[in-house]
C-alpha cells in the first residue's frame, strides 16, 4: 500500500482517499458531454489512523463547508480539461489543507498595561471630566 507523503512526520495511505468522476461543466467543447473529467476526492478525517488527534481536530475546523456530517472532507476539482489534471489538482487540495492544520497557533499571553499608559488613561478623563463640567450652567455669584 502507496503513502502519500504530506510532511516529514504524516503520510497517509492512498486507499483512504476515495475518487469518484463526474462530468465537469466549463471548458471542454463537445468533450464536455461525453467524458466525466471533474473529480468528486473524499477524504474521512474522523477515521484516518494516519493523522494524529490533534491535526485531524484542525483540519475539521479548516475544512469548514467541505466537510460532511460524518466527517468527510470532499473537495471538487473541475479547472482542467482532462482527468488526470484534475486528479492532481484535488490531491494538492487536500494536501495543502492538511499541511495548514499540522501548524499549531501559539497562544497568546496577555500582557499588563504599562504604568504609563494607566497613567495617559486617567489623564485623559480627567481632562474630558473637566470638559464636561465647563458645559453646566454658568455659576452666579
Amino acid at each position: 500500500m502507496p503513502r502519500i507523503p504530506v510532511t516529514q512526520h504524516i503520510s497517509i495511505d492512498e486507499e483512504e482517499i476515495e475518487e469518484r468522476f463526474v462530468r465537469a461543466s466549463g471548458p471542454g467543447g463537445q468533450n464536455v458531454n461525453k467524458v466525466s473529467s471533474a473529480v468528486e476526492l473524499r477524504f474521512d478525517v474522523r477515521h484516518s489512523p494516519s493523522l494524529p488527534s490533534a491535526v485531524a481536530e484542525r483540519l475539521e475546523r479548516l475544512a469548514g463547508s467541505r466537510l460532511t456530517q460524518e466527517g468527510i472532507i470532499v473537495i471538487q476539482a473541475q479547472e482542467y480539461r482532462d482527468q488526470p489534471r484534475n486528479r492532481e489538482a484535488a490531491l494538492q487540495r487536500l494536501l495543502d489543507l492538511i499541511r495548514d492544520a499540522t501548524f499549531v497557533p501559539k497562544k497568546r499571553k496577555p500582557t499588563k498595561a504599562t504604568y504609563a499608559s494607566k497613567l495617559r488613561r486617567l489623564d485623559g478623563k480627567t481632562k474630558r471630566s473637566g470638559v464636561k463640567a465647563a458645559r453646566g450652567r454658568p455659576k452666579i455669584d
